[in-house]
C-alpha cells in the first residue's frame, strides 16, 4: 500500500529514466516565483569613479551619468554638476547636428539610416532624442531604441532619449549636459533629434552646430503645416523618401524648396542653405549629407562663426538656466502657493485685475 501511494497514478509501459516512477518523500522544491530574494543594494558611484569611467568610454557608467543628471533630487543634482565640472576639458570635440521634421517625414529612419554610415566610416555616434514627457502621465512619448534597433544594436553608437520633464527647461539642462557627458566618453558625432513640435526646434536649434530640417514631397501643400520660422532656423533642408515612385516628385520638391530658402535670411551667416534628396529607407545620400555637414563645419570654423556661435550658445545657457531657476523658486514659495490660488480666484470672479495680482504676487516674493 505504502508503494502504491508513493507512485504516480499512471506510468507508462515501459518507464525510462526520464519518467518519475517514484515519489520520494523528504525533498521540497520550492516555487521561485514564491521565493523572497535578497536585495542588496548597490553602492553609489563616486564622483571619480563617474568621471574615469565616462572618461574609458564605458557606456554602463556614462547611461547611469546621464541618469543623475536627470534626477532632479537635491543630492544627485550637486554630485552631477561636480562630474560635469570634472569633464568638462574633455568635451567640445564633436560635431553637434540638430534634425526636426514634419510629422511622417521619416526622422527616426533618417537617423538611423544616417548614424549607421557614420558607424561604418569610423565614427562614433550618440543621438539623444529630446523626448517631451507626457504632461498628463509624466512618462515619455518617444521610444528610439525600438524605433531604431540596428543603430541601438552597433557598438559605435550610443542612443539615449532625454526626458524634458514637460518644461523646455528641463531640455535645455538636461540635454546640453547629456551632451557634454558624450563628448568627454568620446563620442564624434551628437544627433540631437526633436520631435518637431512647438518651441523644442528653438531650443534645440540653439544647442547644436548644424541644424537640418526633414521634410516630404509637395513643398506647396506641407508649407501649410510648417511654419517659416522652422525653415530659417535650418542649415540644410532634406527631402526624405526620394524613392521608387515619388523620386520624380521628391527631386520637384528640391526645386521648390530652394526657391524658397533662396529668399529667406540664411539661418548661419557666411552660409547658403539648400535642399537636398535622400531615400532613409534603401540609405541613398547619406554620404553627400555628411559631406554636408563637414564643409558647413570647415567653412563656419575658417570664418570663425563655428565658436561665436558655440560661445553664444553658452550664454544663451547661463541665462535659460537662471530663467528656469527663478521661475522654480517663485512658484515652490511658500507663500506664493498659498496667495496663488486665491488671487487665481478673484482674477477668474473680476474683483482684481490681472497686473495687480501679478505685482501683489511679486511683493509677496520679494518680502
Amino acid at each position: 500500500m505504502n508503494d502504491k501511494r508513493n507512485r504516480p497514478e499512471w506510468v507508462p509501459d515501459e518507464p525510462s529514466d526520464s519518467f518519475t516512477t517514484e515519489i520520494v518523500k523528504g525533498k521540497h522544491h520550492s516555487n521561485p516565483s514564491t521565493t523572497k530574494r535578497k536585495f542588496v543594494k548597490r553602492k553609489e558611484r563616486t564622483t571619480e569613479e563617474f568621471v574615469q569611467g565616462i572618461k574609458n568610454g564605458d557606456r554602463t557608467i556614462l547611461a547611469q551619468a546621464i541618469t543623475l543628471v536627470e534626477s532632479n533630487a537635491k543630492r544627485h543634482e550637486d554630485k552631477a554638476q561636480a562630474v560635469i565640472n570634472e569633464i568638462l576639458p574633455y568635451t567640445g570635440n564633436s560635431v553637434r547636428v540638430g534634425i526636426t521634421g514634419v510629422p511622417g517625414a521619416g526622422k527616426s529612419t533618417f537617423i538611423e539610416s544616417f548614424g549607421s554610415y557614420l558607424c561604418e566610416q569610423g565614427y562614433r555616434v550618440a543621438v539623444l532624442a529630446v523626448d517631451p514627457s507626457s504632461s498628463v502621465t509624466g512618462g515619455s512619448i518617444l521610444g528610439d531604441k525600438t524605433r531604431m534597433e540596428s543603430l541601438s544594436r552597433n557598438k559605435n553608437a550610443f542612443i539615449r532619449p532625454s526626458p524634458s520633464g514637460g518644461t523646455l527647461g528641463g531640455v535645455n539642462r538636461k540635454t546640453r549636459e547629456t551632451m557634454l557627458l558624450c563628448e568627454a566618453a568620446g563620442f564624434d558625432v551628437i544627433l540631437v533629434e526633436t520631435i518637431g513640435v512647438g518651441q523644442s526646434e528653438i531650443v534645440v536649434r540653439s544647442m547644436v552646430d548644424f541644424f537640418l530640417l526633414l521634410v516630404l514631397t509637395g513643398a506647396g501643400d506641407e508649407l501649410q503645416g510648417m511654419k517659416k520660422g522652422v525653415m530659417e532656423l535650418a542649415d540644410s533642408l532634406v527631402i526624405n523618401k526620394a524613392d521608387g515612385d515619388n523620386k520624380q516628385r521628391a527631386k520637384v520638391a528640391r526645386g521648390e524648396y530652394n526657391r524658397i530658402l533662396h529668399y529667406l535670411q540664411p539661418a548661419t551667416r557666411g552660409w547658403s542653405s539648400k535642399a537636398y534628396t535622400v531615400s532613409a529607407l534603401y540609405h541613398e545620400g547619406m554620404e553627400e549629407m555628411w559631406k554636408i555637414v563637414m564643409r558647413f563645419v570647415e567653412t563656419t570654423k575658417e570664418s570663425g562663426v563655428f565658436w561665436e556661435r558655440r560661445n553664444a550658445q553658452t550664454k544663451d545657457w547661463i541665462h535659460a538656466m537662471i530663467k528656469d531657476y527663478l521661475e522654480t523658486a517663485f512658484f515652490t514659495h511658500p507663500a506664493i502657493k498659498s496667495q496663488l490660488p486665491v488671487l487665481e480666484n478673484k482674477v477668474v470672479e473680476g474683483h482684481v485685475n490681472v497686473t495687480t495680482a501679478v505685482k501683489a504676487l511679486i511683493d509677496l516674493y520679494e518680502t
